[in-house]
């Protein structure tokens, strides 16, 4: 039998499995499983915890409660925990998961079809805490230089910095993203690329260094909340009609006590990160999502699924959108929409009857890396008081799209799709008219939304709620208002922004609330292979 590694977890004492037998079950398996590989014949596996990885790696009793205290003689210089969506990029999360687990403590890497991050974070943090009160001096420096890596989709990503901005931190980690999904929009705006990554030894020990030389940059959250009468009948097969997108993991109706609930109406809400969308590029996804989830032997890997999107894109009919696609299903046939400018100041937004797609965008990354704001020339930022798109200036780039055609224009250089405005707030009412449903996207996952069928009025409401922490690399394409080469005009918006989070209205008392709930957790029978 080979001689055991002194950086590998130690099979965990008998007293600690009992007491931990009831409470973390996931825990005491995954010791078990981990037992086994090291030792049934794997020769090399004591040497599989090389020097350098010690700057990575927790001891088992930060990690696992009532754990043994252990004598460290280092302190790691960025410990990490590793999330990682398994079913993600075909059989590439598993391969990702089981290489993570090779080069670090295997209670540090965590597969998110096994555990949620909610309870693995909250876990760990009431553990810190716990060593903290006992003068564990290691325990509050892991906790200082913690950062996180999550691995899948957008919609996995999301997932997590849902739950982080859930948790109300004292010290929240930075979140690093590796590239698992379709449009793998969140880590391209950082850095991280968007080409599903190697799973080999050597590609996570580069990742792992770069996550060590990674800078921690702020990025706005956004609070998004909906009110809407819910459908007795009708289909939106294959989705149900109020089977709202798993990654819209917040959107749970509010208490029944509340004083924004009205009777015979349903209140959700929920955050994002990326942008919201709706119309032609909604749809598109939606058909996509929907294959997939009826089909989804058929998905296994990034260049099939971006072909089948493009595939999509074509038979929709949005290269030819005037012929196939009426003008009830327009924006501004479908929606009015307000904007706040300045605090407590709503205005309503002149949207071009031939747009039929609008994109509320917080990143400079949509549908795969594209940046449908671009930058505004001097002009532009003097005429209509339009600044380049940073990503923790409290605004959001409201742009529209007429057709498939239009957004080709993004492929071009300096090309950008018709830029409406930016806000700190946006409001959209949905009235009864022509068409009965339109489709909405929140960071990757879309669904078909139905619209009023008599007097009744459906609202979304868009906010900024603070902000996260993300890590991002020399290659980010995300840009800072704290920037010194930020004009100073921009610095100007960023001041009225802190003004107008004091402004108050209907939904203040919930955006207040949003995150002191247990809101980001996904129903246990959700299947995560369809986030994207």
């Amino acid at each position: 039998m080979p001689e055991r590694s002194k950086f590998l977890p130690l099979r965990l004492p008998d007293r600690v499995l009992d007491s931990n037998r009831e409470k973390h079950p996931d825990l005491l398996l995954r010791s078990v499983r981990f037992t086994a590989d090291c030792f049934s014949g794997m020769d090399d596996c004591s040497s599989e915890m090389k020097q350098p990885l010690k700057n990575f790696y927790i001891p088992d009793y930060i990690l696992v409660p009532d754990a043994e205290r252990e004598e460290v003689s280092y302190t790691p210089t960025c410990p990490v925990i590793v999330f990682i969506n398994s079913k993600s990029g075909g059989q590439l999360g598993g391969d990702l998961l089981k290489t993570y687990r090779e080069l670090l403590n295997s209670f540090q890497v965590f597969d998110l079809g096994e555990e949620a991050p909610d309870k693995v974070l909250h876990r760990l943090y009431c553990n810190f805490e716990k060593l903290k009160s006992n003068e564990d001096i290691l325990a509050a420096d892991i906790e200082r230089r913690l950062r996180l890596i999550v691995a899948g989709g957008d919609g996995t990503a999301s997932w997590l910095l849902g739950v982080v901005c859930d948790l109300k931190l004292a010290q929240p980690p930075p979140i690093a993203t590796v590239p698992l999904g379709t449009g793998n929009n969140l880590p391209f705006s950082f850095g991280w690329g968007k080409k599903n990554p190697g799973t080999d030894r050597q590609s996570v020990e580069y990742f792992l260094e770069q996550v060590m030389k990674a800078r921690e940059m702020q990025i706005d959250s956004w609070h998004i909340i909906m009110r809407m009468r819910a459908p007795k009948d009708g289909s939106c097969d294959p989705i149900a009609p109020l089977e709202l997108p798993h990654a819209l993991h917040a959107f749970h109706r509010v208490s029944s006590s509340d004083s924004l609930n009205v009777e015979g109406y349903d209140t959700f809400r929920g955050g994002f990160w990326n942008y919201f969308s709706m119309g032609m590029d909604a749809q598109v996804s939606y058909a996509f999502h929907s294959e997939r989830k009826q089909h989804p032997e058929k998905f296994k890997n990034q260049l099939v699924n971006q072909s089948t999107y493009a595939k999509l894109g074509c038979t929709q009919g949005w290269f030819c959108a005037s012929l196939f696609h009426p003008s009830s299903r327009n924006i501004a046939q479908l929606a009015k929409v307000k904007l706040m400018k300045r605090p407590g100041q709503w205005e309503e937004l002149h949207i071009p009857h031939s747009i039929r797609s609008i994109v509320c965008l917080n990143l400079p990354s949509f549908s795969g890396g594209l940046n449908p704001w671009g930058t505004p020339n001097q002009r532009k930022t003097r005429d209509r008081d339009l600044t380049a798109p940073y990503v923790d200036d409290g605004l959001l780039e409201v742009v529209g799209f007429r057709d498939a055609w239009h957004g080709l224009v993004l492929l071009a250089p300096n090309g950008h799709g018709t830029r409406l405005a930016q806000a700190h707030r946006i409001r959209f009412e949905f009235h009864k008219g022509a068409a009965d449903h339109t489709y909405m996207r929140i960071d990757g996952e879309p669904w078909k939304q139905p619209l009023p069928m008599d007097d009744d009025t459906v609202v979304v409401e868009i906010s900024h709620l603070g902000q996260v922490k993300m890590l991002a690399t020399n290659h980010c394409r995300s840009k800072s208002i704290h920037d010194p080469s930020t004009p100073s005009s921009a610095s100007s918006h960023h001041d009225d922004e802190d003004s107008c989070e004091d402004s108050e209205d209907e939904w203040e008392g919930e955006r207040r609330k949003f995150g002191a709930a247990e809101t980001f957790k996904f129903p246990e029978d959700i299947d995560i292979a369809h986030l994207s």
